[in-house]
């Protein structure tokens, strides 16, 4: 019987091995979107992801007569384990992600490897997937297998959710996206709603000023981390991470899709939506040459999508229990749904994700008539 092998990544074509794995195992997948070769070297690159400042990462590979059958990291974030623990994460608990596996066997491997690194740092708790940070690919999709994720979500196998389970991980937070068609309009009553705050003199919402990204950047993390603060999960945005996220993102800014509301003068609100870049990348494999990077270009300087999703929404905590909080969620919802159906060709937003328990945005996705159309789980297991 073949021997199986689990090793930790250390030259560069380890790194390789690591990264092309992906491509190898989710290639026949109709949905599966093969991202960037480039992006995912840089999310493993301590020089290109702001989130290893604070962060300690080790990636393992298993091999099998010399084939890569699997992947996984594991990984400690310093700023979770700073968190109170009914906030989901806090001390002792350690994180695995970047699961891929052929077969269970090798998924059983690289999980008790990665749970025996995490217990030599001393920490109680495994929780994953986390592909790496909490703000760029948690949790394991376990509904939507039938069509591709939009910009920045995973994809992952069906085998995957049996396996992780029968390794003794239990849930403890689902994660949804909901889908919904933005050609035709809302129902009456948020019509209403939002033409009744468009008649307020004290509220004001405005396009994002992209000549002044880095001001406007700045401005949308204060309400971000604020509004955010209490929310399972969070762990602050810093400084770095955010310089390298503008980085990436700067592309797919379009200032008529990503609107800040003002009460008063005052920033309180805001809402990013961004075309859906998975269109353009699917049929391009993960390659840019010879030709996918002058397609991509293409796509970005105006691009016509079918899909846009909003990955963030944040109201300030001082007014998320009052009804000026839903209308001013409703009226960016509204002026970014008409932009993007007039200037972009969208016909379908996604929202998300969003915390199964999150019963303030649950009920704005109901509002407007959302419905679910994909689940991420994140597990833990106690060491």
């Amino acid at each position: 019987m073949s021997s199986l092998s689990i090793r930790p990544v250390v030259t560069k074509a380890d790194t390789k091995a690591f990264i092309e794995l992906a491509y190898r195992l989710n290639g026949n997948d109709p949905n599966w979107v093969a991202p960037l070769r480039d992006e995912e070297y840089a999310k493993i690159n301590p020089k290109k992801n702001g989130w290893f400042s604070h962060a300690e990462v080790q990636l393992f590979i298993a091999e099998r007569d010399r084939k890569v059958v699997g992947r996984i990291s594991a990984h400690l974030d310093l700023l979770a384990l700073e968190m109170a623990p009914e906030q989901g994460f806090g001390p002792g608990v350690g994180f695995w992600g970047m699961f891929e596996a052929e077969d269970q066997n090798a998924a059983k491997a690289l999980i008790n490897t990665a749970e025996d690194w995490l217990r030599k740092k001393g920490m109680n708790k495994a929780v994953g997937p986390m592909s790496l940070s909490v703000w760029e690919e948690p949790g394991l999709l376990t509904k939507g297998y039938d069509h591709p994720p939009t910009v920045l979500m995973a994809h992952h196998q069906p085998q995957y959710r049996g396996w992780i389970e029968g390794m003794g991980y239990g849930e403890v937070k689902k994660l949804l996206t909901y889908d919904l068609d933005v050609s035709k309009g809302f129902p009456p009553l948020i019509n209403r709603i939002v033409a009744a705050g468009e008649k307020n003199e004290r509220i004001r919402i405005r396009c994002v000023d992209k000549s002044r990204f880095e001001e406007e950047a700045k401005l949308i993390l204060a309400i971000l981390n604020d509004a955010w603060s209490d929310n399972w999960g969070f762990v602050p945005l810093t400084q770095p991470e955010i310089d390298d996220v503008g980085k990436k993102l700067k592309p797919l800014v379009f200032e008529q899709l990503i609107r800040i509301a003002e009460y008063d003068g005052e920033p309180v609100a805001f809402m990013v939506a961004l075309p859906d870049l998975n269109e353009a990348l699917k049929p391009l494999k993960g390659h840019l040459l010879p030709f996918g990077w002058a397609k991509l270009l293409w796509w970005l300087r105006k691009p016509k999508a079918r899909t846009a999703r909003v990955p963030l929404m944040g109201v300030v905590k001082r007014l998320q229990a009052s009804r000026l909080a839903s209308q001013l969620a409703f009226m960016m919802i509204e002026f970014i749904r008409r932009d993007s159906v007039a200037n972009f060709g969208v016909t379908r937003g996604e929202i998300g994700w969003v915390l199964e328990d999150n019963q303030g945005m649950n009920a704005i996705a109901d509002a407007i008539e959302s419905k679910i159309n994909r689940e991420y789980l994140i597990y833990a297991k106690t060491l």
